[in-house]
């Protein structure tokens, strides 16, 4: 199954742990099956299902798979998305004229998913769409970038390893709830029914046990 390069505290790529990894993993195993996980830069992911390197993806990044013979499964995850700015830009974010602009640097894909946001800052070549996350992170607070739209955990988690790796005193930053993520947005999707339809079942049983909280929870503490 294709997953994106490191994404913490949703996917540790060096040894195959995270949230989603771990939701995932737990999923398939009620059926039997056992997850292994093939790594890809984001942008790729959709390219690495249609070309048959894989038997499946963890979403598929604005791209409709279904012709390319996919089935969609239920979110195993749902990232929760803002756009962050510095607490010292005093930049309100409200509507999209909002982002006149303003430069925004995120996810790849991440134009596709809200373009009522980002269509024109990308057409206008404000944007800027990069897989690595602490990348996306230093932008922002090095001030090449006004504005980042990631999920909140994940930004907390770069944060803090930038303040460790450069001693520095990490600005406040302020968190504009814009979008509201649908789960049909990060639905992993197989190359085989019966695989997806075991998916499912499986994380409706890590639900019910209490198992996909106390992933969570193992994890967002970090």
């Amino acid at each position: 199954m294709a997953f994106s390069k490191e994404i913490p505290p949703y996917i540790f790529e060096h040894n195959n742990s995270g949230i989603e990894i771990d939701i995932i993993t737990a999923a398939l195993a009620h059926k039997g099956h056992t997850l292994k996980p093939v790594y890809f830069p984001l942008g790729r992911i959709p390219y690495a299902f249609s070309n048959k390197l894989v038997d499946a993806v963890m979403g598929d990044i604005g791209v409709n798979l279904k012709s390319q013979g996919g089935f969609y499964a239920k979110a195993a995850v749902i990232y929760d998305n803002v756009f962050i700015t510095l607490k010292s830009s005093a930049i309100s974010l409200k509507k999209p004229t909002d982002f006149d602009l303003l430069s925004v640097v995120s996810f790849q894909g991440a134009e596709k998913r809200y373009p009522k946001w980002l269509k024109k800052v990308k057409e206008q070549d404000r944007f800027y769409g990069v897989s690595d996350q602490l990348t996306q992170v230093k932008l922002l607070y090095f001030g090449r970038y006004d504005v980042v739209l990631s999920d909140r955990y994940i930004f907390r988690f770069f944060a803090k390893k930038l303040k460790l790796m450069h001693g520095l005193d990490v600005q406040e930053v302020v968190e504009h709830k814009l979008t509201i993520d649908k789960p049909m947005d990060y639905r992993p999707v197989f190359r085989d029914k019966n695989i997806r339809d075991d998916f499912n079942f499986g994380l409706n049983k890590v639900k019910e046990s209490g198992e996909f909280e106390r992933i969570y929870s193992k994890y967002i503490s970090l």
